[in-house]
């Protein structure tokens, strides 16, 4: 009656991700973001070394430190560690004790744990609608939008998404941001999602949201004086204070922003990957690599 062993699987990738049938657009002032029922008892039944678990992971620390630094709200579920046979009924049928049997696990992941300002809900069904103020929550943030990340995707991530969306609440699935029993019902939640009830999304997707340019213009991320604006406002300094030959990271850019920066830049169709702007952290080097990949851009468009 309790949840298997879960075995790992590669996590989908935004290529592996179904077509979307809305095309909502993810703006940061509305959002909110669901963790769901990351608590240790849920992750224990996959491998200790999974390298799903650790991509998860990976990947809603990146969209919790985002959504942080972008004032949207984190949310998290969680099951109490006291639930009596009434509170959980047909849940017992189904799965027997849950979380009564292993107490000592209640608490969310380390990786994850609820920081000053975070929400914490607790968790008694499936939707994390039910049997608790979410959807009161919500309207209080002024937010209607829901970011999930969590587990399973199958279960509480896709009930969630449902009941979001039957409550005019836009669900925003991340696809790499869940995980399920098997990448069958991974899938399937994606398909499911993607067709009849929200929209899915991947962490890069989140993380590279920036403002549509105006038609015609060239985006600021792909101009000097625009990049060189929009990196000294990341690393709060005045431009003309900002050394285009000191290491940024000295300066205190963190990957989070330069894997925005990245998604932004690839979006435009300007291919740069990590490990070249990491040979030379510098704002000089990186529009000098920049300028060089726009104008192979422009002349393989001439070809």
């Amino acid at each position: 009656m309790t949840i298997p062993a879960l075995p790992t699987y590669t996590m989908p990738s935004i290529e592996d991700f179904p077509t979307n049938k809305v095309s909502w657009t993810f703006e940061p002032a509305k959002a909110a973001f669901l963790i769901h029922d990351m608590q240790a008892y849920f992750v224990s039944f996959y491998e200790r070394d999974s390298a799903l678990m650790k991509t998860l992971l990976d990947n809603l620390v990146a969209l919790k430190q985002f959504c942080k630094s972008h004032g949207i709200p984190v949310i998290y579920t969680a099951q109490p560690k006291e639930q009596n046979m009434a509170d959980r009924a047909l849940l017992n049928d189904m799965w027997g004790p849950g979380l009564n049997q292993s107490p000592e696990l209640q608490q969310v992941v380390a990786a994850l744990a609820p920081e000053a300002g975070d929400i914490v809900l607790d968790k008694w069904r499936y939707s994390a609608f039910q049997r608790s103020p979410l959807e009161h929550t919500l309207n209080e943030l002024g937010r209607d939008q829901l970011l999930i990340g969590g587990i399973y995707g199958h279960i509480g991530c896709l009930m969630t998404a449902v009941d979001a969306f039957m409550r005019d609440i836009k669900p925003f699935m991340i696809g790499d941001a869940i995980a399920d029993f098997s990448l069958e019902e991974h899938q399937m939640t994606l398909k499911y999602v993607a067709g009849r009830a929200g929209l899915v999304m991947s962490t890069a997707s989140v993380i590279g949201q920036v403002p549509k340019a105006e038609p015609h213009a060239l985006p600021d991320v792909l101009t000097h004086g625009g990049l060189l604006a929009r990196i000294a406002k990341l690393v709060d300094e005045e431009e003309d204070a900002f050394d285009p030959d000191e290491n940024l990271i000295d300066y205190g850019l963190d990957s989070v922003q330069i894997m925005a920066l990245i998604t932004e830049w690839r979006k435009h169709g300007v291919e740069v990957n990590f490990v070249q702007l990491a040979e030379a952290p510098t704002f000089n080097h990186w529009w000098a690599l920049l300028e060089q990949t726009q104008n192979q851009v422009k002349m393989e468009g001439q070809v």
